[in-house]
């Protein structure tokens, strides 16, 4: 557990680092930046989030990461009064969003795709490498 805390807490720091101020100060940003970016960016640290607490092998993260995400923005379409009180409270409106848009599918499908690859390719042999010289 400490490797995959020390794997996958900078990443999941560094995604958060680059991708709030997209939502926080919009207007010092390209508007590419804006608009995809925080949904790519987000939905790969959920991808990383699941990698650190679970521990399913990179192609069930990758699956249950695309469904929550997908599930959170199809739950925008739907507006009650008590879904949007929620949202008007900034950190809850940054996690469920607010309003349904096709590119942010999009976004969320290549976001967490990169996160597979960087753990597929990288992080999971760094991981177990680290296992078999510790052993």
């Amino acid at each position: 557990m400490r490797q995959k805390l020390k794997t996958y807490i900078p990443i999941i720091l560094l995604l958060l680092a680059v991708g709030i101020p997209s939502r926080l100060i919009p207007d010092s940003f390209p508007y590419w930046y804006v608009t995809y970016a925080g949904d790519f960016l987000w939905a790969m640290m959920v991808f990383f989030l699941f990698c650190l607490f679970f521990r399913w092998g990179s192609f069930q993260t990758f699956i249950i990461a695309l469904l929550t995400t997908y599930l959170i923005e199809v739950s925008q379409l739907f507006q009650p009064d008590w879904l949007n009180y929620l949202r008007s409270f900034k950190l809850i409106g940054l996690v469920i969003g607010y309003s349904f848009i096709w590119s942010d599918i999009i976004a969320y499908t290549l976001g967490i795709s990169l996160g597979a690859i960087i753990d597929g390719l990288l992080l999971r042999r760094l991981y177990h490498n680290h296992k078999q010289t510790a052993a």
